[in-house]
């Protein structure tokens, strides 16, 4: 216990030195450090510094589509070269493939082999090539060409990784610094833009496609209401304008090297200049040559742009593209076409928007709650538990500082709910100091010399810190699992910040108690008031204990009064949870939810007339905060073009009835985004439990396997009742808030069973029940005072913490005090109903001569130390 090697001690201190070094790097300016100096820091994320957040989803059916009209382009060349007679060749997009019916059932194979060859290697995870379609055939001549799930996901990857690329260089050439495109899922892309306030230019950029193509228009003289083959009508940019373009594209976009914005010399106007590559310039000199005096319409994202006629052939490779423009629309075209044509439609999904003005008052918010739970959680260690207690603090500064460590490390983004995590961290990081202070004092309290109570202390401790830490990051990783953006980030910061603490509490904090007993040899251990100390001296004690040290409460003489208690109100709290329900946030249910501020005092009743003139449903507009700042909640509007259209709307709206009006944050989410949301949480409440049940059933018997999960559902639903009761809203944030409540209790439970355990083998004949009490009484004071330095924590967050995270706050410490008291009164009599003719008989049986039976020796056995 008090011999380190000297390199373990230098290794410890090491440690703590350079991760107070690599923390203190988010502290400098980029500026002051030196080039060659890795700047690997902590980066707000946009919910502090400001900024726009877009889920963009890539239209795979389109992709679908484009591969079968390829391929019946194909077949019809292949097959007459073939000399194949055919009919009805049509591509089925619902089923992904393409069908004819041939009409000589000997040409037959002769067909299959020309289809065969529309076919594409594609690489599958054997490393082997496959055809990306399966041609198959019946009697009759019917053939289909069917797209395989290999040329599918194939197909799928390569349009969301060049859809990426495309999306990084539109974003690049508009000169937002630090965005983040990354792919996310099957066929998403993320983007953050910091500082963005507005992102509707960005959206409309990313939502045009952009595929730009060359046409020869038919100028045949008699057209009727139903195109000939091979030619397509196509809108103009003008109210009515109709052209009927060929199939054919003779130049493709994809051939440009350059385009930019300028305007003609000749009248002034606004046009888009481009340049081809070679293989562009050829084509494009080519098609010109042959078809002077004719239209040649330019095609973008099927609308015709424009249609000049061929006056000359262009053989330069330059060309000029004139229209409708301004000089913002120009630009916008130059940039779309620098940055290539996206394979397939991009659809905005998810947005979530915030102002610099709401990312600074978060970051005030969140910096007084940290600062008000170091405080109070730190007076508490001290005062319950003197020097000990002090030297928990100590360790707790480098918890702290080596979180921020591995978060710079990691290179994460620090987000509102990472900072409360943090917040809670402090509560929550202390539990195991607890744990071994009060083994120590217990083992002090036997009449153990002071190196062997610390001895006892710490080694007894170590396995009950691991098991009730373990259930906490079990919770945590299905959060980080099945969650979504911030709520991610906090999950990382809660793991980070478990697996520090157990470091400090077991190993930096007995160096530290490990320096002090050489150098004062005390022959006392600081634990326990005694009589007789001077004032310096008891000040380096406890001065309180939350519970009485000898106690022999009889808890479960209340055992069936509990459960039945219990039982009604999660039968009540399941009941609220149907009906009325729980207000689902939109995360979950879809929706628009905006924070506008107007220049002055604003007059609520005209705002929510613009509103409410926009058709858009139910809308919800009330005064948030002060007389300047409004909410303003509109249900689903369908599918996620009608919900960026409606945001739009509202933006539009509100600027014409109070100009200079300023949209401080938006979250808009589709109804299919919001289903996965939905999912996700629930699947991860699932799992959690599922983990928990069988990491306790591994770690100890099954009964308390089955308490633990039994108790962590009861408690579930009564956090699920307080939310009805309350208001709170159901979202991923109060998700992240029940599963780290799930985390604490399960820990709390843990902790209760450990000592029964422990118990079961030191008293053997010891009815359970009265086992059970003994257990509670030892522990009720860990258990009431991890309670309270993890409400010390939550507290400030709930007063101080804002708006964003009040829910999730006020929530945690109804979750505390559920947990703290489900420990006690539903746990601990499950295991005793379960457990009586399996753990433990409660009674002896009668001896066989009829002699009376001794009774147990209770006041040896219930050691009354808490």
């Amino acid at each position: 216990m008090l011999h380190f090697a000297r390199w373990k001690t230098i290794a410890i201190l090491l440690v703590c030195l350079l991760g107070t070094l690599v923390a203190a790097i988010n502290l400098v300016p980029r500026s002051a450090l030196p080039s060659w100096f890795p700047d690997q820091r902590v980066s707000l994320g946009l919910d502090l510094r400001g900024g726009s957040y877009l889920l963009l989803e890539v239209d795979l059916n389109t992709v679908v589509r484009e591969r079968l009209d390829s391929m019946v382009d194909g077949a019809r060349t292949r097959l007459r070269t073939a000399n194949v007679r055919y009919v009805n060749l049509t591509a089925d997009a619902a089923n992904r493939r393409m069908g004819l019916r041939v009409l000589d059932t000997a040409q037959i194979p002769a067909a299959v082999a020309a289809l065969r060859e529309l076919s594409n290697p594609v690489t599958v995870s054997t490393g082997q090539e496959v055809p990306d379609i399966e041609v198959t055939s019946n009697p009759d001549g019917q053939i289909w060409a069917t797209l395989t799930e290999a040329g599918l996901r194939a197909k799928a990857t390569g349009a969301v990784e060049q859809s990426i690329e495309i999306v990084r260089r539109r974003i690049d050439e508009t000169g937002v610094a630090e965005a983040l495109i990354a792919r996310q899922g099957q066929s998403r892309i993320l983007v953050t833009l910091p500082g963005v306030e507005d992102p509707n230019r960005i959206k409309e950029l990313l939502g045009q496609t952009a595929r730009m193509t060359f046409h020869l228009v038919d100028d045949s003289p008699a057209l009727g209401a139903t195109p000939p083959p091979g030619v397509v009508f196509l809108p103009g940019e003008r109210e009515g304008e109709r052209y009927a373009v060929r199939r054919r594209v003779e130049v493709d976009g994809a051939n440009l090297t350059n385009a930019r914005a300028g305007q003609d010399s000749r009248t002034g106007e606004w046009v888009v200049n481009f340049q081809f590559d070679s293989t562009g310039t050829r084509r494009f000199a080519q098609i010109t040559r042959e078809n002077v005096g004719r239209p040649f319409a330019v095609v973008l994202d099927g609308k015709v742009i424009t249609a000049p006629v061929i006056r000359e052939p262009i053989t330069g490779g330059q060309g000029q593209i004139s229209g409708s423009f301004t000089a913002r629309s120009a630009n916008d075209l130059a940039v779309l076409l620098r940055a290539g044509a996206l394979p397939a439609p991009l659809t905005v999904v998810e947005e979530r928007t915030v102002g610099p003005e709401l990312g600074a008052d978060a970051i005030r918010a969140g910096i007084l709650s940290l600062a008000a739970g170091t405080v109070f959680v730190f007076l508490y260690m001290g005062l319950a538990y003197g020097l000990f207690g002090w030297f928990a603090n100590l360790a707790l500064i480098f918890n702290i500082v080596l979180m921020i460590t591995g978060l710079t490390l990691l290179g994460a983004t620090l987000t509102l709910p990472g900072i409360a995590g943090i917040v809670l961290t402090l509560g929550t990081a202390l539990d195991a100091n607890i744990l071994i202070n009060e083994r120590i004092r217990e083992e002090t309290k036997l009449g153990r010399t002071p190196i062997n109570a610390l001895e006892a202390g710490y080694t007894k401790a170590s396995g009950t810190i691991m098991d009730s830490n373990l259930t906490n990051l079990i919770a945590m990783a299905f959060l980080y699992g099945f969650g979504s953006g911030p709520v991610k980030g906090f999950a990382v910061t809660v793991a980070i910040g478990t697996v520090v603490q157990m470091w400090t509490a077991t190993v930096l904090t007995r160096l530290m108690v490990s320096w002090w007993y050489r150098r004062t040899r005390p022959k006392d251990l600081p634990v326990i008031q005694r009589p007789g100390l001077s004032l310096a001296e008891r000040l380096r004690r406890p001065l309180f204990r939350i519970f009485p040290d000898v106690t022999r409460i009889h808890f479960m003489r209340g055992a069936r009064i509990g459960l039945l208690t219990s039982a009604i109100l999660s039968t009540a709290s399941v009941i609220l949870a149907f009906h009325p329900g729980l207000e689902k946030g939109i995360d979950f249910k879809g929706g628009i939810e905006m924070e506008v501020r107007t220049p002055e005092a604003g007059d609520i009743t005209t705002l929510r007339r613009a509103v409410d003139g926009l058709s858009l449903g139910d809308a919800t507009l009330l005064q948030f905060g002060d007389a300047s700042t409004f909410a303003i909640r509109l249900p689903a509007q369908g599918d996620e073009n009608a919900v960026q259209n409606a945001v739009n709307a509202v933006r539009g709206a509100l600027e014409q009835v109070a100009p200079g009006t300023r949209i401080l944050r938006v979250e808009a989410v589709g109804n299919r985004v919001s289903d996965e949301l939905f999912l996700g949480g629930m699947i991860a409440l699932a799992l959690s439990f599922a983990a928990m049940l069988a990491y306790i059933w591994f770690r100890f018997e099954w009964q308390f396997a089955v308490a633990g999960v039994a108790t962590l559902m009861l408690d579930t639903t009564k956090v699920v009742g307080v939310m009805v009761v309350t208001g709170i809203e159901f979202n991923l944030t109060t998700v992240a808030a029940i599963l780290t409540i799930i985390g604490f209790n399960a820990n709390d439970k843990v902790v209760v069973f450990d000592r029964m355990r422990e118990n079961l083998r030191k008293y053997k004949t010891m009815p359970l029940e009265q086992l059970v009490d003994l257990s509670i009484n030892e522990t009720m004071n860990r258990t009431l005072g991890t309670s309270m330095t993890l409400l010390l924590s939550a507290l400030p967050l709930a007063l101080f913490g804002g708006d964003t995270l009040s829910g999730f706050a006020w929530l945690m410490v109804a979750g505390i005090v559920i947990g703290t008291s489900s420990s006690t009164f539903i746990a601990a009599p499950i295991v005793l109903f379960t457990g009586r003719n399996t753990l433990r008989r409660s009674d002896e049986p009668p001896p066989a001569d009829g002699a009376k039976r001794r009774k147990p020796d209770v006041e040896r056995q219930s050691l009354p130390t808490a």
